[in-house]
């Protein structure tokens, strides 16, 4: 039997289960995007509930991880091989328990990976934290500034964070069979780091899981927003500046407005979520940064339904999905 894989990538929302679920059930193991946990063997095994698994992580979709853990005990009764690969989010989680147990950043040992983790996550919350004061300021060229050093710091974090795990993750590639491995749609990157770390001509395909969804609902556009969009060419061109980097800034904040925030369960076969970020994403290509510049002092402290009939009303008839509710 050879080797092959697929980074299959998707934002984690409870209505790209059942397509990952069609995908998995044709792959011999699936790497997760997801530090070890102690639990995880037991909890396949049906040894201890899905709840009691689930219940001291800190979930960000707890209904995605509720439900995808109800499919990873199906591959478990199949036979698929099921491994937790995600090295960043584990060395981090290590740090926090040294923290708390007194240790700080002086203790970390320079030079190794458990400091480069240290690093890259300081300097990125840092920026959050700076990007988050600035908004506070109403002020529209600073605020731009502080989401384009955020975007920076994030973008290399997720460059250590794909190093890593790839890294981790190339030896079990190399095994025989057909590999599934799990990725957020920001981790793109991650397919030009496992090249390198592959042998040349590894059957290794990038799958945007969502794609025939986004077809099947009449678009043909991708899922990333505008800040997504900046972080990934900051990644891809980490030293380098482009003409519309004020734009995407400017656009991410309008887009982080009005997209919805709240995890939704219910209605998945119209897919909420996709639909959203397609509807949205179409809204603030068409705005400007004079645009931008007008409507964020408007939907800066307004809710996301509020900034939504703002934005709406700026736009007239061309906003594309109707009232919003």
């Amino acid at each position: 039997m050879t080797a092959s894989a697929s980074l299959v990538l998707a934002n984690h929302r409870p209505e790209t289960i059942p397509l990952a679920r069609r995908l998995m059930a044709v792959h011999d193991t699936i790497l997760l995007e997801e530090p070890p946990e102690k639990g995880f063997e037991p909890m396949l095994d049906g040894k201890i509930t899905i709840y009691a698994y689930l219940e001291n992580q800190e979930l960000e979709y707890p209904e995605f991880s509720r439900r995808m853990a109800q499919v990873l005990r199906e591959r478990r009764k199949a036979g698929t091989r099921l491994v937790q690969v995600e090295p960043f989010i584990d060395l981090l989680l290590s740090i926090h328990d040294r923290f708390a147990n007194g240790d700080g950043p002086q203790d970390l040992p320079a030079g190794t990976d458990l400091y480069r983790v240290y690093c890259a996550e300081h300097f990125a919350t840092k920026a959050l934290l700076d990007f988050y004061a600035a908004s506070g300021r109403d002020n529209f060229d600073t605020t731009i500034d502080a989401v384009k050093r955020f975007a920076r710091a994030d973008a290399r974090r997720f460059a250590l964070r794909d190093q890593m795990r790839a890294e981790a993750m190339a030896a079990l590639l190399r095994e025989p069979g057909n590999t599934y491995i799990e990725a957020g749609q920001i981790h793109y990157p991650l397919w030009h780091e496992l090249r390198k770390r592959l042998p040349a001509g590894f059957p290794l395909r990038v799958h945007f899981l969502m794609t025939a969804v986004v077809r099947k609902l009449g678009y043909r556009r991708h899922l990333f927003g505008p800040g997504d969009l900046l972080t990934l060419h900051y990644r891809f061109h980490p030293r380098g500046r482009f003409q519309s980097e004020n734009l995407f800034a400017a656009r991410a904040l309008i887009y982080n407005k009005l997209i919805l925030k709240e995890e939704i369960a219910d209605d998945l076969d119209t897919y909420p979520h996709t639909r959203d970020e397609i509807e949205i994403g179409s809204v603030t290509d068409q705005l400007s940064l004079d645009d931008c510049r007008r409507l964020y002092t408007l939907v800066r402290r307004a809710s996301t339904t509020d900034s939504r009939e703002i934005v709406k009303r700026h736009l007239e008839d061309r906003w594309p999905v109707g009232r919003p509710t």
